[in-house]
């Protein structure tokens, strides 16, 4: 076991033992769970600095959280409790297994745990059933919110994938990251990442430099994101040799991409016209991915997107598979989640 428990009535200084939490009448009478994790060390990882991970769960969940050495005591309302409890043992076992436990990721395991009411069946160290991932050598990226379970399972089932939704939501991270896991398990012998050049609202003019340095800005995102799923010499060796190849749409006219794993993000910004153009690039055993956040679009005044239009033309073709998130799915800040609904909520026409 990871952890034992004892409910009500503990005290650290005895050796912890376990046994079944009593019921509680109509379920929110104040409670007392108790973990005790047998490994200080990943139990100081799983609290994290200054006990930050903690407060966190603290916050979001309505429970008191009091440390003493490996000892956790949760007090709060029965279910919170219980709530919290899973968070922190599902979350120890991560740190057992050589993971590392950020804020994002407690973030993660609780919403997880309200969305599904168990995080993780109980099945050893290995992956669990029903909570997907993706793995490179890198990092193991676990889905945060069902939203991005379901996203994760798409891209698994289908060839060609949509993904819409407002910042924050993890759309192009997660398609990267797969990407990234599909190269190295030799299922594709190259990424094509895109995004179309278009300026957010400004008038940047002219841009010294050669075409690398011309587009470069537009398509940071996509680097910071191979960055952070692959090692860097294997990023730099990628781009090359080929194996990675990171583009502005206007590039991908007139080609066929097989083989490959091919992302579009910030589609939004696609034309009618350039949609169906990379569409129609997909080539023997490649797939593709195209995300973009509908309420974003710096397309000029009048022009249709072509993200919206090959969605209602595609989404029920075989083979497609379209995720949509909502600012319920936002995994940045939490004020960037706030943001997002007070955007929605003041330009609802904006929303798809």
């Amino acid at each position: 076991m990871s952890a034992e428990t004892i409910v009500r009535g503990f005290d650290p200084l005895r050796s912890p033992a376990s046994r079944q939490a009593p019921g509680v009448p109509g379920g929110a009478a104040p409670g007392e769970v108790i973990l005790a994790f047998e490994d200080n060390r990943h139990a100081s990882s799983l609290f994290g600095s200054h006990d930050q991970n903690l407060a966190f769960l603290e916050r979001r969940l309505g429970v008191e959280a009091t440390v003493r050495g490996n000892h956790v005591a949760l007090r709060g309302p029965v279910e919170a409790c219980q709530q919290a409890r899973k968070v922190l043992e599902n979350l120890y076992d991560r740190v057992r297994r050589g993971e590392t436990v950020a804020l994002g990721d407690v973030d993660g395991a609780i919403r997880m745990t309200t969305a599904q009411g168990q995080l993780f069946p109980s099945d050893g160290d290995g992956p669990r059933p029903g909570f997907t991932q993706v793995s490179t050598r890198k990092k193991t990226i676990v889905a945060r919110t069902g939203a991005q379970d379901a996203y994760m399972r798409a891209l698994a089932r289908h060839e060609l994938v949509f993904a819409t939704g407002p910042a924050g939501t993890g759309k192009t991270y997660i398609a990267v990251a797969w990407a990234a896991a599909l190269i190295e398990r030799g299922e594709a012998d190259r990424i094509v990442l895109s995004r179309p050049a278009v300026e957010a609202g400004e008038r940047l003019g002219f841009l010294p430099g050669d075409m690398k340095e011309k587009v470069d800005p537009y398509l940071r995102p996509l680097y910071d994101a191979l960055y952070d799923v692959m090692p860097p010499e294997k990023v730099e060796r990628g781009m090359a040799s080929g194996m990675i190849e990171i583009a502005p749409l206007a590039f991908m006219r007139g080609r066929t991409l097989a083989n490959a794993i091919v992302l579009l993000d910030e589609a939004q910004n696609t034309s009618s016209m350039q949609m169906k153009m990379f569409l129609t690039r997909l080539g023997e055993n490649s797939r593709m991915i195209v995300t973009g956040d509908p309420t974003q679009i710096d397309l000029p005044p009048g022009q249709v997107s072509g993200l919206a239009e090959a969605i209602g033309l595609l989404e029920d073709v075989e083979g497609v598979g379209v995720t949509r998130f909502t600012a319920a799915d936002v995994v940045r800040h939490e004020l960037v989640a706030r943001i997002v609904r007070a955007y929605e909520g003041a330009h609802p026409s904006q929303n798809p």
